[in-house]
């Protein structure tokens, strides 16, 4: 005996519509006006007498990223619905697309960029006091991290190379803005490398952030600033990258490399100046401490205006430590340029810096863990997808979800929870309804949240 129900399956039913949560993504672009920008700013692409518009052709597939597609030919799932997603490209066309716009990649992606950057500012005023912009100050910055991450390439795609790793693919550095601890955040910027490209390379670092502030609204009064403040990993902390983040008078919080000279500063610290850190929900930790030996170290060359941190603390046990490691504790450091602030809360802001880690996964399963292309440009235009995907699912958050935990969902949550949701359609009175099962979890915040991005 079966432990489920004894179905008759059939192939022949009708009014019946899979993924309709996606109805929510679709919403969220036209009132932020991306759907617009793309199809104006995509124009330059569009043949005479084509049927189909380039902008809803890359819209059609960043939605198709963002409900879970890996590849180009994932765009069927949306084309079986045309009474939810209208006429959707067929595969020759999608592919034709994608190489006239590959083409002409520099381009085409400050295209994408634009339009992005456009929607970004209508989805922020949108969301009001819940946008990541709300408030900031130099006290409390909009906060960007950069981080680079690997991304295996199964065949030999175009620019592909071997990992430090021993793997075999792209090393992409990528610029995610930070919503805090209340909500996700989105991407800023992505720059797809070979998968030999070093960790630490500044020209790289200056690029992606350049990219990332050219992202953020500007709007009377708004200026880049100490408002906003970039976070990395060791491998942002270069003479030369620190050196450009002065110049644009970012602030700053980057990791950075102790040396020999260093760890002997670090052990000229009398014990009463360290400080107890904190752990990461602010409390104190036992057996961390946090110092600054800027006065202590030798820091000629680098730019006026910057702070050495260093934490100590036992390791967690089976941890190995480095030779840089000190009387059993584990050494860290960063600089910054935050002239305010204690010392465990700059520390603590700055080892948030991890949240980093839960975006770069949220892309690898929206799109950026398969680059589908053999041509590099054309994955170039593949990572401009997945990033209008995770612009929308971040902009859907923080629009209509601000006040339900599926704020803070990813997206792999969302397609389970919300987009996959089935519906009916139903056409009465001239007008077409779709009809969402009542039985379903979260139906409700499904509706509640569509009925939010209606326009005006």
């Amino acid at each position: 005996m079966s432990w489920y129900p004894s179905l008759k399956v059939g192939g022949d039913g009708s009014g019946v519509v899979s993924q309709a949560g996606a109805v929510a993504l679709l919403r969220t672009a036209v009132m932020v006006g991306l759907d617009r920008e793309l199809s104006a700013g995509l124009s330059l692409w569009r043949k005479a007498l084509a049927t189909h518009d380039p902008g809803k052709i890359v819209l059609d597939l960043s939605v198709a990223i963002a409900l879970g597609g890996d590849c180009a030919a994932d765009l069927a799932l949306l084309r079986c619905e045309p009474a939810v997603f209208g006429s959707v490209a067929s595969d020759p066309t999608v592919s034709r697309t994608i190489a006239a716009l590959a083409a002409d990649a520099p381009k085409a992606l400050a295209v994408i960029a634009s339009a992005r950057a456009v929607a970004r500012s209508a989805a922020w005023a949108a969301a009001g006091e819940h946008a990541p912009d709300h408030g900031i100050d130099a006290e409390n910055p909009l906060i960007i991290d950069v981080d680079a991450s690997l991304v295996d390439a199964h065949s030999d795609n175009e620019h592909a190379a071997p990992t430090w790793k021993k793997g075999f693919g792209f090393h992409p550095l990528l610029a995610f803005i930070d919503h805090g601890s209340g909500g996700t955040g989105e991407p800023a910027a992505m720059l797809l490398r070979p998968g030999n490209a070093a960790a630490n390379t500044a020209a790289d670092h200056k690029e992606v952030l350049a990219a990332a502030l050219e992202q953020l609204p500007f709007r009377p009064g708004y200026r880049v600033g100490r408002k906003v403040l970039v976070r990395t990993d060791a491998g942002g902390g270069t003479h030369e990258f620190l050196t450009y983040c002065t110049n644009r008078r970012v602030g700053y919080s980057l990791g950075f490399t102790l040396t020999d000279a260093l760890v002997d500063a670090v052990n000229l610290v009398p014990k009463k100046v360290w400080t107890p850190a904190y752990d990461a929900e602010g409390q104190v930790r036992e057996g961390a401490w946090v110092a600054e030996i800027t006065d202590l170290a030798e820091l000629s060359g680098w730019p006026d205006g910057m702070r050495l941190i260093v934490r100590k603390e036992r390791p967690h046990p089976g941890a190995q430590l480095r030779f840089t490691d000190v009387d059993g504790l584990r050494l860290t450091a960063f600089v910054t340029n935050t002239r305010r602030g204690q010392l465990p809360d700059l520390q603590l802001r700055h080892r948030r810096r991890a949240r980093c880690e839960d975006r770069i996964r949220s892309a690898k399963d929206t799109g950026a863990g398969n680059l589908p292309f053999k041509a590099y440009d054309a994955n170039r235009i593949w990572l401009a997808l997945v990033a209008l995907a995770l612009d929308l699912t971040a902009w859907l958050q923080t629009i209509a979800l601000h006040d339900h935990d599926a704020r803070r969902w990813s997206p792999k949550t969302l397609r389970l929870q919300l987009f996959s949701l089935p519906a009916r359609i139903i056409r009465h009175a001239r007008r077409t309804w779709l009809r969402l099962p009542h039985h379903a979890p979260h139906a409700g915040l499904l509706t509640t949240a569509i009925n939010r991005l209606q326009p005006g």
